[in-house]
């Protein structure tokens, strides 16, 4: 017989939130998470600028508008009653010239069919909002906020804990093998056993479901996204949140400026392809991922596709003139000597094989496991309700 009904691998704030809403759901059921690094949220969690995404983006019915919306106001509800800071700030994403109106009013089309609180405003306003900002109009966004997710995930492993969860840290899963009825997950040093796997390893979520004996349908390829932060003495040219029109033909967001609730002001990020699934740094290497990459065939079709935007990414990775450029269509004031550099995150962009990017949240139930396998922004935000939806599924399993 399993020890355990469920097992969790990855201890980001997705593996947590899940493990958090099944505890919940079916308190009888026997949980583990397991960890490869010593602490929890190490990775995109740990390194993501803490915004609590309004769900205007996305392509409505989409699971990241449903889930984002709805995850939203669960997080604030989490953070409200484990008593962490948030702060419903407000965002602008700003059009800088008549050009980008059309699109502007794209996102604004979009946003109110997700039901999000938000509406157009002209260049006075924007500007008595963001004095410092540049733009002839923009849509403003009141229900958008900050908050700093290794709080989060400090907080729902003292309540998995308290719920009798067995949480392993420093256990990278090396085995998952179908034997029966039930799984058996290992690594180095240990092993356990289970009725049914759920994959949460973010940057490594292919190749753990790999290791599950399925065939992922898209590649993991991993893109470092580069910041600077502004000095304290220019802090004040950016009050909240300052977004520009983003290219809807790239998943990324474009340049931005976010204030951050422990303090501060984070601009970027510049995304460009990371050496290493865990490339947090320009000398950070490793060939074999890298060599999985530039081998893969979806990365060289995708790679050829948006070649002119990615060398724009390059330029400004090598060069601060060029991304103090993109930062000064938002805000013209801004100087090299306001910024300095901030630590990169790493997001975990699944890629299909004709090139495409995945676009929306991704799910693959197997017989033994429910692999999650694109859950970049706004999964943290969503983080919550994807847990929620990963709950139903496994009751309807009926453990």
């Amino acid at each position: 017989m399993a020890e355990f009904d469920v097992c969790l691998i990855g201890g980001g704030i997705v593996g947590l939130a899940t493990a958090y809403q099944v505890s919940q759901k079916n308190p009888e059921l026997k949980i583990a998470v397991v960890e490869k690094e010593a602490s929890l949220g190490e990775h995109q969690t740990g390194h993501n600028s803490g915004v609590l995404h309004s769900g205007i983006y996305y392509r409505p019915g989409s699971l990241k508008a449903i889930n984002c919306r709805e995850g939203k106001l669960a997080m604030e509800e989490f953070c409200a009653v484990h008593e962490i800071p948030f702060d419903r700030c407000g965002k602008v994403i700003v059009a800088i010239d008549e050009s980008e109106r059309s699109r502007l009013l794209d996102i604004l089309t979009r946003g109110q069919q997700n039901q999000v609180n938000c509406r157009l405003i002209d260049g006075d306003e924007l500007h008595q909002l963001e004095p410092h900002c540049a733009g002839v109009a923009a849509i403003h966004v009141p229900e958008a906020g900050i908050v700093n997710y290794r709080l989060v995930c400090e907080s729902l492993g003292r309540v998995l804990t308290d719920r009798q969860c067995r949480i392993t840290m420093g256990a990278k899963v090396n085995q998952v093998t179908l034997r029966g009825n039930e799984t058996l997950v290992g690594w180095a040093g240990g092993e356990l056993t289970t009725r049914l796997v759920v994959n949460c390893a973010g940057l490594y979520c292919d190749r753990v479901t790999k290791l599950a004996g399925a065939k992922p349908p898209a590649k993991i390829v991993p893109f470092r996204g580069e910041y600077f932060e502004l000095k304290k003495d220019a802090e004040h040219l950016c009050r909240n949140l300052i977004y520009p029109v983003p290219d809807p033909k790239f998943p990324f967001l474009g340049v931005h400026f976010t204030r951050m609730i422990q303090g501060g002001v984070e601009c970027g990020p510049n995304a460009v392809l990371a050496f290493a699934r865990e490339g947090y740094t320009k000398t950070k290497i490793n060939i074999g991922e890298l060599c999985e990459s530039l081998t893969y065939g979806g990365f060289l079709r995708m790679a050829l596709k948006h070649w002119k935007m990615g060398a724009g990414e390059m330029w400004r990775s090598w060069f601060k003139s060029a991304f103090v450029k993109a930062l000064q269509r938002l805000i013209p004031e801004i100087r090299a000597e306001h910024l300095v550099p901030a630590p990169a995150g790493v997001r975990a962009q699944a890629v299909l094989p004709d090139g495409s990017l995945v676009d929306d949240f991704l799910l693959l139930e197997t017989v033994n496991a429910i692999h999650v396998l694109n859950a970049p922004s706004p999964a943290a935000t969503a983080s919550l309700n994807i847990g929620k939806l990963i709950a139903e599924k496994i009751a309807a399993r009926q453990l």
